[in-house]
């Protein structure tokens, strides 16, 4: 055993089948009084019904959450938490939601509780993201992450197909890519292998049977620790590479990140033999891309870019742009190289492994 760092992410976790009935508690936890609720267009009903849970302690909702933050839409829901006085945020739903609750403790220092209905992992993490004319713009600080995650396997019952196949293997990416982050410890190996198995074992039943409490709980339970190794690790290039797609083509995060995550593995595999190792040993798999690129179509999730309609003549441009960002990532990574792990993408096809 060699030298390592690790520092925990400095938040309070209740995990537990019917725990949304909690929330009131955990507010007063905080010792909040005023909350504001965020949801996303479409959900302000389940918005209103978290209201009632929180009675006199709710200000109002907000059901503005889109994906990526758009700039605009998160100075709307500032102003809003400014005029209602709300003393804390209650992110409802999935990473845009959650993300939207991180722009405004960003900006008025107003903390979140989150109840995750999806299996995105933001709430775990101290990142935070908003988007403007194309660009996504990403950081960290811990005044972002949510002071108290609940984590209810029920919620996500109603989780449509697509949406849990694609949100799982978004956290699958999440523990993959920690696996290889130049500040990953003994720790984060440990809770990485265990979400990569916790998930690949869950999804396809998931998928299959939506009210399959046991994979619902699984699956959950892999994206909490997914969402927690990647809050303590750096980022590398597969949260660059979505990060510039999604925000350049306005793209489904969670489905970008799925059909990302076997390209940029196969492109990092001579640089991480042994993550790739860990990440095959999860899955019981002799070719961890490979053997993601089944799953991604079993889950009946898009497997090219031209599916996801990006493009082509646009690819050189991101391409271009990724190199230039200071990412680490185990490869050294340039223009020409992206590129074609870019066609790839476009393709579907998968390049040959390598030894």
């Amino acid at each position: 055993m060699g030298p390592f760092v690790f520092e925990a992410p400095a938040n309070r976790v209740v995990f537990a089948a019917g725990a949304v009935a909690q929330l009131a508690d955990e507010v007063d936890r905080l010792g909040a009084k005023r909350a504001l609720v965020l949801v996303t267009p479409g959900h302000e009903a389940d918005g209103r019904r978290i209201c009632d849970l929180l009675a006199a302690r709710a200000c109002g909702v907000v059901a503005t959450a889109r994906v990526h933050v758009p700039s605009e839409i998160a100075a709307g829901a500032i102003a809003s938490a400014r005029e209602l006085r709300a003393d804390c945020t209650i992110g409802y739903g999935g990473g845009s939601t959650i993300g939207l609750g991180k722009a405004i403790a960003l900006e008025l220092g107003v903390p979140q509780l989150a109840v995750p209905t999806t299996y995105s992992g933001s709430e775990m993490t101290a990142v935070w993201g908003t988007t403007a004319n194309g660009v996504k713009r990403t950081g960290r600080d811990p005044r972002v992450l949510p002071r108290t995650v609940i984590y209810d396997p029920q919620l996500t019952l109603g989780l449509p197909a697509r949406v849990t196949g694609a949100s799982g293997l978004n956290a699958l990416a999440h523990a993959a890519e920690a696996l290889y982050a130049p500040n990953a410890s003994p720790i984060t190996t440990l809770l990485g292998e265990e979400a990569i198995r916790a998930l690949a074992a869950a999804l396809p039943r998931a998928v299959r049977d939506g009210g399959h409490l046991a994979a619902r709980t699984d699956a959950l339970y892999g994206a909490y620790l997914a969402g927690y190794v990647l809050g303590t690790t750096a980022m590398g290039l597969h949260h660059q590479v979505c990060h510039a797609l999604g925000g350049a083509f306005d793209l489904p995060h969670a489905e970008l990140h799925a059909l990302a995550l076997p390209h940029v593995l196969r492109f990092n595999a001579s640089a991480a033999p042994d993550a790739l190792a860990q990440i095959a040993r999860a899955l019981g798999a002799a070719d961890a891309p490979a053997h993601l690129r089944a799953l991604i179509a079993e889950l009946g999730l898009p497997v090219s870019l031209a599916e996801l309609g990006v493009p082509h003549a646009g690819l050189a441009a991101v391409a271009a742009y990724v190199a230039r960002q200071p990412y680490p990532n185990p490869r050294p990574i340039d223009e020409a190289s992206v590129l074609r792990m870019f066609e790839s993408m476009f393709t579907g096809e998968l390049p040959e492994r390598t030894t």
